[in-house]
């Protein structure tokens, strides 16, 4: 059922972005960009056998943040895209700080979570700098690409410039991720194999957000989502 589950996340994923889109419009995507980098955090812990391949859980939730700075690219401005960025990367070294210090309280006698929180949170510093180099590199290239191909098509052909920037800095996120993380640990031959499985399945997520891309661009051409609020407006 792994592969059924898998495909179900996926489109749960791509949908819950869509939905934050129509209801609150770009505040919308600024909210998915810290849920999706702290659940594919968390996530990533969890190893699972897909089409015969071992991954993590991590790769559908966190390859998701690629449509919503997308998203941002394509109906909206380079630098709400880029803003997008800076609340994830704050997300991210927040996570890391604050669960690090939970961890060093001495729990009371009667507390049951130490041992289970130290095994999510108790994350390697390397690891974590890992994570939050690799997007911040990562993403910043994506905008990059996404605009730089949207210029040299003259706007057409969203396809092309979602599933190139998306891919190519995938394969970036993969490969500082795995030399940050990784080198030393592991041989080469264990590295290769961890990215090849890794990049992969954030090929195929890649691939299957473009109908949600096109799909959000056409709810922004027919004022389907949320218009900005205004400053000091509550939603």
């Amino acid at each position: 059922m792994n592969e059924l589950m898998w495909v179900v996340m996926l489109l749960t994923n791509f949908s819950l972005i869509l939905i934050c889109y129509k209801i609150y419009g770009r505040m919308g995507l600024y909210l998915w960009i810290p849920i999706s980098t702290i659940i594919a955090n968390i996530q990533v812990l969890k190893l699972v056998e897909i089409m015969g391949v071992e991954a993590t859980l991590g790769n559908i939730v966190y390859a998701s943040s690629f449509l919503a700075t997308d998203i941002l690219s394509e109906n909206h401005d380079r630098k709400d895209a880029k803003r997008a960025i800076g609340i994830g990367f704050l997300s991210l070294l927040s996570l890391t700080l604050l669960m690090q210090m939970a961890l060093k309280f001495t729990p009371s006698a009667n507390d049951f979570s130490q041992e289970s929180l130290q095994t999510i949170f108790g994350l390697i510093p390397r690891i974590a700098l890992a994570s939050i180099v690799a997007y911040i590199i990562s993403q910043s290239h994506d905008i990059w690409a996404f605009h730089w191909i949207k210029e040299k098509t003259k706007g057409k052909k969203l396809w092309l410039r979602n599933c190139l920037s998306t891919m190519v800095s995938q394969a970036i996120d993969t490969i500082v991720f795995i030399i940050i993380a990784f080198w030393g640990m592991y041989e080469w031959s264990v590295l290769v194999e961890i990215f090849w499985t890794t990049y992969l399945l954030k090929w195929v997520v890649a691939a299957a957000d473009t109908p949600f891309l096109y799909l959000a661009r056409w709810m922004k051409k027919e004022g389907h989502d949320c218009p900005d609020q205004a400053p000091g407006h509550a939603l």
